[in-house]
């Protein structure tokens, strides 16, 4: 189940909830098929003004920072190499069309692989 979480300063955020959790998982689907589009997760951290820095300065209108949990076995079979880079570039895409395009060079995307019997649901290990 793809999760994703999207640290964005709150006053950037604020009533763009919905387009942006539309567009982040559209970018998912795009990059896996429809068949995932139900088991995409999104959750969005608005961060307080002058909580957020880049530089040793406050920074209130920073891009997205976007953290992506994917299994590591989707990374580390033949053409992973493919997926990292469409979901790095689908993800970035999807803030810019959020955020503008002035968001697009700021935006970060972490994709974070989970190896296999290291994340579990309703308390049981996922392989």
């Amino acid at each position: 189940m793809p999760h994703l979480t999207a640290r964005v300063p709150e006053a950037r955020l604020a009533g763009r909830e919905p387009a942006l959790i539309a567009a982040l998982t559209d970018a998912v689907a795009e990059v896996y098929g429809e068949w995932a589009r139900g088991l995409v997760v999104v959750h969005l951290d608005g961060v307080p003004g002058g909580r957020w820095g880049i530089g040793g300065k406050a920074a209130d209108d920073a891009a997205p920072a976007i953290t992506f949990g994917i299994r590591e076995a989707a990374l580390t079979r033949p053409g992973g190499s493919e997926v990292a880079a469409r979901l790095v570039a689908g993800l970035t895409e999807a803030v810019a069309s959020v955020f503008g395009e002035q968001a697009r060079g700021g935006t970060s995307v972490e994709l974070v692989a989970t190896p296999a019997g290291r994340a579990g649901r309703g308390g049981v290990i996922s392989e």
